[in-house]
């Protein structure tokens, strides 16, 4: 992923040029490959790069050949090959970048191009041929890349946008972030939507028409999931896997490790023929071919990231998975004092006051540096299950399939404001890039039209066991579809399989919240608690904890345009879920498994 930074409907932008490139640096840490500008007509379009496909060439903004449309994009399109073969002779490409393709089908198919790229993305296209000059902008599905748009009394007819808040906060009266699945044209100022799944509206009150009843296919579910994960290899530089243990980072690393190891023995085969056809009989190699032979026996091995407090319940489940794995395993333990250290950096890249995203993002940043440092710039991650499948704990409140259902498309739709944005921010705050496979457009089709009814549980002495003696827990769907392999080898240890839904903020060490919330307690009195309606009329902090974070935000980010950015998820009432948003304030935590948290 990279950082976007784009301006249309200026006077004089060749005056405005230098402004806009310091902005832009802002967002440097998304992008510290390159940086290109464009100036038009009218726009100005800034790129910072993060190299992973194309690394030699694609470098932005792109500019086709006649020189009318450019392009600049933040994301990746799994489906670059087939689109470039869809497009036609008719086009040059110029780079190898798997974003090029959006400027043949923008002229092929225009602002309809958005709902044939696969991928995770946000862009925006000028079109310097239209009259006046036109520029559209999108946003991919599910809002995996970030995306803001301002308006600023300065430029008045101006728009905006921008990969991050930072970018637009000192330029514009009025910012919004972007909405995911959507489309925006200058040439009528509308922003349209242009994903429409069967299951997107699910959550809407009094309508049962897209509650599916189809059967869980587990072989179906296995299958999609694996060639969600295959998809997101595409890479030309290191790649690995942040793994925590749980059963959602644990299924994406051992899908990831069985693909890897497919490549490497593909790779193996090849080299290891062309090694033969090079060599004519029993003479003894050339060095150069002893050095070949020498590299032939080290295979690429999947690399494993994992992050907590010292004994950690996530350390401890990670390094098991790790070993059955065969992964090469990267643990880093951190300390209460370091995160808290870290909480004004991690609000700086998130920007958001949101208590659960900060809690969970700030061992991401962590992590995320330490995973840098090692020259890795991509990561698989686990985020999206648990909406999908209705993972949190406090789903087994709900009252019937209907209300489940609704609930797990509610999440998923605002993804784009938790943690889809902390795998994004928390990540790309060190120019590392994290792909979520679970948010596969193809699997989603698959998983969200399963009939809620299948995705249901219970706890303690209510949960039921299937006919093999396994749990009907939460997920239960997903945790049998990978129970058994094709091949006969397991794809992980029972144990991790089948363990209990840990969030990761808890899951990384027990001590952390609590020390969040020590901390808070100590720096926060009682008498600016009970004001803070004054202070926050909107988005009004109810703890002690979230008055900390969001007085940090007000530092950091004093206008209202830039508050107005920000949600907090609060936790359902109506299911009896407690306002503290911690897996371990579900009351059932501790019943699953005989009083075990881990």
């Amino acid at each position: 992923m990279c950082g976007i930074l784009a301006v249309h409907g200026l006077d004089k932008p060749s005056n405005d040029r230098a402004r806009f490139i310091a902005l832009s640096k802002r967002l440097r840490h998304r992008g510290p490959d390159w940086s290109g500008c464009y100036v038009g007509k009218r726009s100005i379009l800034v790129h910072e790069r993060l190299a992973i496909v194309g690394v030699d060439t694609g470098a932005q903004p792109l500019v086709s050949e006649d020189g009318k449309i450019i392009l600049a994009v933040n994301g990746e399109i799994y489906n670059h090959i087939a689109l470039r073969e869809s497009v036609g002779p008719g086009f040059k490409f110029k780079t190898h970048s798997d974003c090029e393709v959006i400027m043949p089908l923008y002229k092929k198919h225009d602002t309809a191009l958005c709902d044939k790229l696969d991928g995770m993305f946000s862009f925006v296209l000028l079109d310097e041929s239209a009259s006046p000059t036109r520029i559209i902008a999108a946003r991919d599905p599910i809002g995996i890349t970030t995306l803001y748009q301002g308006w600023s009394s300065k430029h008045p007819g101006a728009v905006y946008f921008a990969s991050e808040l930072k970018a637009l906060v000192d330029e514009c009266d009025k910012i919004i972030s972007f909405p995911p699945g959507h489309v925006y044209d200058s040439r009528d100022e509308s922003t349209k939507c242009y994903y429409n799944p069967t299951w997107w509206n699910g959550d809407e009150e009094g309508s049962n028409g897209t509650i599916s009843t189809n059967p869980a296919n587990m072989i179906l579910l296995r299958e999609s999931l694996e060639a969600a994960v295959r998809k997101r290899l595409m890479s030309e530089v290191p790649y690995g896997v942040l793994l925590s243990g749980g059963l959602d980072s644990s299924l994406i690393a051992a899908i990831a490790s069985r693909e890897t190891e497919k490549v490497a023995q593909a790779q193996y085969e090849l080299r290891k023929r062309k090694l033969q056809e090079a060599s004519s009989g029993p003479p003894t190699p050339s060095p150069g071919l002893i050095n070949e032979q020498a590299t032939l026996a080290a295979w690429p091995q999947l690399h494993s990231f994992s992050i907590g407090l010292e004994n950690s319940p996530d350390l401890l489940a990670a390094r098991k998975a790790a070993h059955y794995l065969g992964t090469v395993h990267h643990e880093y333990v951190f300390t209460v004092q370091e995160g808290l250290d870290a909480i004004p950096e991690v609000i700086h890249h998130l920007e958001t006051y949101d208590v659960t995203t900060v809690r969970a993002s700030t061992p991401m940043y962590l992590l995320s540096r330490k995973i840098k440092a090692m020259g890795v710039k991509m990561v698989l991650s686990g985020e999206g299950s648990d909406e999908i499948f209705g993972g949190y704990l406090y789903f087994h409140a709900a009252q019937d399939s209907k209300s489940f259902h609704q609930e797990c498309v509610r999440r998923v739709k605002n993804l784009h404001t938790s943690d889809c944005l902390r795998a994004n921010k928390s990540t790309m705050a060190w120019g590392l890039e994290a792909r979520v496979p679970f948010l596969d457009k193809a699997f989603l089709e698959i998983a969200m039209n399963i009939d809620p009814k299948e995705k249901m549980f219970s706890k303690g002495s209510a949960q039921e066991v299937d006919e093999d003696g396994c749990p009907k827990m939460e997920k239960y769907i997903i945790r049998k579809a990978f129970d058994c392999a094709p091949d006969g080898k397991p794809y992980l240890p029972r144990s991790i399989l089948w363990r209990q839904k840990e969030q990761f903020s808890d899951g990384v060490g027990y001590s952390w919240i609590d020390g969040i919330k020590e901390h808070a307690d100590a720096v926060v009195s009682n008498e600016q608690l009970s004001a803070a309606a004054d202070r926050w009329p909107e988005g009004t902090p109810d703890t002690k904890e979230a008055y900390f974070i969001r007085d940090i935000f007000d530092g950091l980010f004093p206008s209202k345009a830039a508050a107005s950015t920000a949600v907090r998820w609060i936790p359902r009432g109506d299911w009896g879920c407690a306002a503290d948003p911690s897996g371990r304030s579900v009351s059932i935590h501790n019943a699953a498994y005989g009083g075990e948290t881990s």
